[in-house]
């Protein structure tokens, strides 16, 4: 038998790979021009953000918890990166725990605090019909699988919380109210500051996911939120995936969601990832105050569209004019479905973004629209547009466009399958 020696694999540096990683602004040949119309979803990472995490992928690499000197310089840089998001947001230091994302931050905002209150017999619970899974899913977590009471908030046609109904809900034993600040799916911004003084004046403590508020809305201080915890992410604002924030109020320790170690003062458990970290603060000093989204260009572009893409027939507007993100429209379409939408914007060139999540072959309607009284069509027919720092003029008009001829498109298939 002939001795056969398998050659070896060469280094990663060294191999030689047939394709290039896509460009999103370069046209294809496919279509004729790319539009990225979902900044809400993620945001391309910043230069100036990968720059600064540059050091932490090699020079930087000890572990913060070691004892030792490169230890001790990751701890220091650790404790540095700690200090300046404080300073951005006028919190403590200690009130800042580092996460890998919004998800992560949510669940130990959400399932630490219920348990503090637990722990003082209270086992009442209280969130808004529209959050973010990682939100609404934990709180259903703790309804199912350790016996809290859920009661959930009514909403508005354009998805907004009732002060009033909230203090009509609230009891001695409710534990923790929960209401994001604003909307991912079709922006709606919410009376944060004022349901977060109604907990505080009940002693019920109030958390609020703003992942989709910072770099969008302006926030001089975290306390301005009314807010006992305040979860954050930085690839909404052109920061890296895998790293976000919670703020927690001092004096406030909520047991962690996860165990394994005594990291970010026993409230996550993990090696901190320096590098994440350093893109998540960069990320929020650069493009907070003012806001990278904010700006008169992005919302008067977004009106725009918002107009034309309402004046379509059988198009409905989800999206209040007013009291929502500067960049974001969320639209139904009668006669058509989210996935045949999004196909066809796909093959058009634009990059848009639904509130339905599709397993194979099927497919979720939109919780959010469901709950602000859309019929099942609609809410199976929700496309989001959200808009960013590097659209222009030619990519509304080009998506408007698009978005109408798809739609054309859509029904006309429709009627043909019946």
């Amino acid at each position: 038998m002939p001795d056969f020696k398998i050659p070896p694999f060469p280094p990663f540096a060294a191999r030689k790979f047939a394709f290039a990683p896509p460009d999103p602004r370069r046209d294809s040949p496919r279509v004729p021009r790319t539009v990225y119309l979902d900044h809400n979803a993620t945001t391309p990472l910043d230069a100036g953000v990968r720059e600064a995490m540059l050091p932490f992928l090699g020079e930087v690499w000890g572990n913060p918890s070691s004892v030792h000197h490169i230890g001790r310089r990751a701890r220091a840089l650790l404790d540095a990166f700690r200090d300046r998001l404080a300073a951005r947001f006028r919190c403590k230091p200690s009130e800042v725990v580092f996460t890998s994302g919004g998800t992560e931050s949510n669940n130990l905002a959400v399932f630490g605090a219920a348990r503090l209150g637990a722990a003082a017999g209270k086992r009442h619970l209280i969130t808004s019909p529209t959050e973010h899974h990682a939100v609404l899913n934990a709180f259903e977590a703790l309804r199912d699988r350790e016996g809290f009471e859920l009661t959930l908030l009514p909403v508005d046609a354009w998805g907004r919380v009732s002060p009033e109904n909230l203090r009509r809900v609230l009891r001695p034993d409710t534990a923790l109210v929960s209401v994001m600040a604003a909307n991912n799916e079709t922006g709606t911004v919410q009376p944060v500051a004022e349901l977060g003084t109604l907990c505080r004046e009940r002693g019920v403590l109030f958390h609020t996911d703003a992942v989709q508020w910072f770099g969008k809305l302006p926030v001089e201080t975290v306390h301005a939120f009314q807010a006992d915890l305040v979860s954050l992410c930085a690839h909404k604002i052109h920061g890296p995936k895998g790293a976000g924030a919670l703020f927690i109020r001092s004096p406030l320790l909520p047991p962690a969601s996860h165990v394994g170690g005594p990291q970010e003062n026993e409230r996550r458990a993990g090696t901190e990832n320096l590098a994440a970290i350093a893109g998540l603060v960069e990320a929020v000093e650069r493009f907070t105050a003012p806001p990278v989204f904010a700006m008169a260009g992005i919302r008067a572009l977004r009106d725009e569209l918002r107009s034309r893409l309402g004046s379509i027939e059988g198009v409905r507007l989800w999206t209040p004019a007013e009291a929502s993100l500067p960049n974001t429209v969320a639209v139904s379409v009668e006669g058509a479905d989210s996935i045949a939408l999004l196909a066809g914007l796909d093959l058009a060139g634009v990059c848009a973004s639904s509130g339905a999540a599709c397993s194979a072959g099927s497919v979720e309607p939109s919780h959010v629209l469901a709950a602000q009284g859309a019929s099942p069509a609609e809410a199976n027919a929700l496309i989001r547009f959200s808009l960013g720092r590097e659209v222009s003029q030619p990519d509304i008009t080009h998506a408007a466009e698009a978005f109408a001829g798809v739609v054309s498109q859509c029904r006309s298939a429709g009627a043909g399958d019946r």
